[in-house]
């Protein structure tokens, strides 16, 4: 069954016959999402994620997608304080639809409801929302999280012809951020891209007239203005101290080949398929 498992532990298929008597409490905990560095997010969430968060692109071949950078080091979300709350106006989708996904077992023709059982906050004690009702029936809460994973996935496949154009473009680059720490220590965060300025600016008229008339202009600018960003994951890290070099963060160009997504120096990846 592929699915998600970025931040889901275990996930089973939602069903009358396992969860008739389960109940889920919600929580403003987002304690799931410590060990990670970085979401995904769907291109309608890019100029809203923007305004706080590196978004940046990972992934390869035809699994490129918009991610939100929350960390410089692996399992590092400095976005989340001790009791798990998240210090940011916006939350991703990836983490707001936790603990529920779709599962896809014949590669996006159907899917499947499935939950993280793992959540603590589902229970069969009755506490929060029941998602079965009496006849066996979902309840109203389970058809608005059918609603919103439905949406999520129709922003979802959106993204991905968004991400195809700009490949087909080839307007991405491999970036490194190098962020020093202020006590002669630096940190690099490698393995994603981002879109290349000038490579931008040399496209064709038409081009930039189709990639303004779809919005896809807007979203490469909020996606370039973003990079500020990783000053502010750096602030975060140290608490305001400042920078001994005077130089807190920057974005630069790799010549090298990028590690994969996933590895300990980019930004976390699913483990199998995004669905």
């Amino acid at each position: 069954m592929a699915t998600q498992l970025l931040i889901y532990e275990s996930v089973v298929p939602i069903s009358a016959a396992r969860h008739a008597r389960h109940s889920l409490q919600a929580s403003a905990d987002y304690g799931f999402a410590r060990d990670v560095n970085s979401l995904p997010v769907t291109s309608v969430e890019i100029l809203q994620a923007a305004l706080e968060y590196p978004v940046v692109f990972a992934g390869e071949g035809n699994a490129v997608m918009p991610a939100a950078i929350l960390g410089l080091r692996d399992k590092e979300n400095v976005f989340l304080d001790d009791q798990g709350a998240w210090s940011a106006r916006y939350i991703p989708a990836f983490a707001r639809r936790y603990p529920f996904v779709f599962s896809s077992p014949d590669d996006g023709k159907t899917f499947t409801l499935c939950i993280d059982e793992s959540f603590p906050g589902l229970n069969a004690a009755g506490r929060g929302e029941r998602l079965f009702d009496e006849q066996g029936k979902p309840t109203q809460y389970v058809d608005n999280v059918l609603k919103f994973l439905q949406q999520y996935q129709i922003e979802f496949q959106r993204t991905r012809i968004f991400c195809s154009r700009l490949k087909d473009l080839d307007l991405f680059e491999p970036m490194q951020a190098q962020v020093n720490l202020g006590d002669g220590a630096r940190v690099s965060l490698s393995g994603f891209m981002a879109v290349n300025r000038e490579r931008l600016k040399a496209l064709p008229a038409d081009t930039l007239a189709e990639l303004a008339k779809n919005d896809g202009l807007e979203l490469i600018y909020a996606h370039l203005h973003s990079m500020r960003h990783f000053a502010s994951i750096r602030e975060r890290l140290v608490k305001g101290k400042p920078a001994a070099d005077g130089a807190p963060a920057a974005a630069e160009k790799k010549a090298e080949k990028s590690p994969r997504p996933g590895s300990d120096k980019s930004p976390a990846g699913s483990k199998k398929r995004q669905s």
